[in-house]
């Protein structure tokens, strides 16, 4: 006589997981909030240590906030400073991607532009702001060739790694097929370089957010970096904890949705952020 067993159920095992996903997700959420509370906690007793002149308490800079956004000149400084950074970034990906493409695959484009590559790369873009002032102005220009500066060489760096770190038996093997340069590309060059490029994508974007405070000091009237400086110049040093405080928060906000866009975009490519 055969003896039929029955299979257990699947759905109870998802279930499960789907409880214990949700209990991972809390968790992480709760020590977030922990994390930021004690980090608080520490921030008003530095405040108390060395008082109001030096170091701005949590509810003084909250309320330099207020202030701030009350009058428009938060709301100007972040739009500014976040135009400028999405367009210098942005003209980076674009041309860094394809010349690090060129640069991983064809020797002798490597070979020509390795030199000025290595070169402007140590320069940084600080060095450059006042050429930049007096080429292009005072004006957009000038802020968003900085911070395309600042991305194009990390970009097309982190391209050209990833090309190059394609397994050689791998681009062997799909010429052996019959495969032409462009399925090669498409096919197998790709894939193993979208993880680099995301990398380098958000490293250009942090590094963006550095040159924007040095370009907009020297020759902004409007942005986080103009909002600091003029602060500074006035003694509120409440203010120049809003503007501080605002840069991380727009760049954490920044750096979030890429992740987000690239791991949903990017997800068939098999990268994992």
């Amino acid at each position: 006589m055969t003896v039929v067993t029955a299979k257990p159920a699947a759905e109870p095992r998802v279930e499960r997981r789907a409880l214990r996903d949700a209990a991972r997700g809390l968790r992480g959420i709760g020590l977030s909030v922990v994390s930021v509370l004690v980090g608080i906690g520490i921030w008003q007793l530095l405040a108390m240590q060395y008082g109001a002149s030096l170091v701005a308490s949590p509810s003084a800079t909250l309320d330099a906030a207020g202030e701030l956004a009350g009058d428009g000149t938060l709301t100007n400084s972040i739009i500014a400073s976040s135009r400028r950074i999405l367009i210098g970034w942005g003209l980076g990906l674009l041309v860094g991607v394809p010349v690090g493409l060129l640069i991983g695959q064809i020797k002798i484009v490597r070979q020509l532009l390795d030199p000025y590559i290595e070169f402007f790369r140590f320069i940084p873009p600080v060095a450059f702001v006042t050429l930049a002032v007096v080429w292009l102005g005072i004006g957009e220009s000038s802020k968003v060739v900085l911070i395309f500066y600042t991305a194009v060489f990390i970009v097309t760096l982190n391209t050209s790694a990833g090309v190059m770190a394609v397994s050689e038996s791998k681009l062997r093997a799909a010429a052996s097929l019959g495969a032409s340069r462009r399925q090669i590309l498409q096919g197998i060059v790709l894939p193993s370089t979208v993880p680099y490029i995301v990398t380098g994508a958000r490293l250009a974007m942090g590094n963006s957010f550095l040159t924007i405070v040095s370009a907009e000091i020297v020759a902004a009237q409007v942005g986080l970096g103009s909002l600091i400086w003029t602060s500074r110049n006035y003694g509120r040093i409440d203010w120049v904890f809003v503007g501080i405080i605002t840069l991380g928060i727009l760049g954490f906000v920044f750096d979030r949705v890429l992740r987000i866009v690239a791991s949903r975009v990017l997800r068939r490519y098999g990268v994992k952020l």
